[in-house]
């Protein structure tokens, strides 16, 4: 018996290709890639069977006559505040390798007040949202029939009154920011100082709210940030806050942005990391490692919130009900910026 054969170069694969070389019907190639949850009627051995022969013809759907038949186009919105933040990076990865696994493609908004993602929505561009650490500005009424999920956010969004369950994927960045000022109090530090951000966002309030818990009892030193404006304002505030005459021995920085900038204004000042101030940072993006001395920062697990909000967007994409998510687990990523109080050297 003849093997069947793969198309010739000369014209691009169809599903009637993926289907003769997989031994299947063309039916069941077109069930695998439909997006709904018809496709799952197929087993997971042939459903796979299917992508890896399409993965190597180099066969794509095609996006226009699937776009017709479901009535989407197979694209999903990501909205942050500011593309250039690092921490973004981290979710955006994560969002591309879940949304690989369901068949959506990833545009990246930045910066977006709610009128303009309520256009975007209404006008049938994206199947669905995903709206990450919003700023106060990005959370006007968005359409009620529109799928989106919440990451980095309040969860009461997740009941906008609708009856539309809008899911919210929150990070435990108040265990995080307690878990940075007990190091430090660990260690002795009772003057603690914070470079907190003014951006005006449910997740700064959250660490605004832990940090004042968590430090109740001690002497606080805080200046704020404006973060949009990046490492030159956060260098500005340090400056001024280790000028002061009371000085704190550590700092508390709501994001390593930030901290990267106390560093530059410590060294600016003749002041050593930890020698004479001790700093921890929250993220943990790449940089946090290559400052000298590497940063102690809390880890926001980025390319895991991108991953799991994909998922719950995927799920409402096809009809199907999203539990609550707990809160993303965060951590404090020891390094060598801190060290013990100088009463206690």
């Amino acid at each position: 018996m003849t093997e069947p054969s793969a198309p010739t170069p000369s014209r691009r694969p169809t599903g009637r290709d993926v289907a003769r070389l997989a031994g299947v019907s063309q039916a069941t190639v077109s069930l695998v890639f439909s997006g709904t949850e018809a496709g799952q009627r197929v087993s997971e051995a042939t459903r796979e069977r299917v992508r890896e022969v399409a993965r190597t013809l180099g066969y794509r759907p095609q996006a226009a006559g699937r776009q017709l038949r479901l009535g989407r186009s197979g694209m999903i919105l990501l909205a942050v505040p500011n593309i250039l933040g690092p921490f973004f990076g981290r979710v955006l990865v994560g969002v591309h390798e879940e949304a690989g696994k369901h068949g959506l493609a990833v545009v990246v908004s930045s910066g977006w007040g709610s009128a303009t993602l309520a256009e975007a929505a209404t006008t049938s561009r994206f199947d669905g949202l995903l709206v990450c650490s919003p700023d106060d500005s990005q959370l006007g009424a968005l359409p009620a029939d529109t799928p989106v999920v919440f990451l980095d956010a309040d969860p009461a969004l997740a009941d906008p009154g609708t009856g539309r369950a809008r899911p919210t994927v929150e990070l435990d960045v108040a265990g995080g920011m307690r878990a940075a000022v007990e190091h430090l109090t660990a260690l002795g530090h009772r003057r603690i100082g914070h470079l907190r951000s003014t951006h005006s966002a449910y997740t700064f309030r959250t660490r605004q709210a832990a940090f004042e818990a968590a430090t109740a009892g001690l002497e606080v030193v805080e200046l704020g940030v404006t973060l949009n404006e990046g490492q030159r304002a956060a260098r500005s505030a340090a400056h001024e806050l280790l000028s002061r005459p009371d000085r704190p021995h550590a700092v508390v920085c709501d994001d390593d942005v930030v901290a990267s900038g106390l560093y530059q204004a410590a060294a600016e000042l003749g002041l050593r990391i930890p020698a004479d101030v001790s700093v921890v940072g929250i993220d943990n993006i790449p940089v946090a490692d290559l400052l000298a001395p590497p940063l102690t920062t809390v880890d926001l697990p980025g390319e895991q919130l991108g991953r799991t909000g994909v998922a719950a967007l995927a799920a409402l994409l096809r009809g199907e009900p999203v539990p609550p998510v707990a809160p993303l687990a965060t951590g404090l990523v020891l390094r060598s910026s801190t060290r013990a109080a100088p009463s206690e050297i």
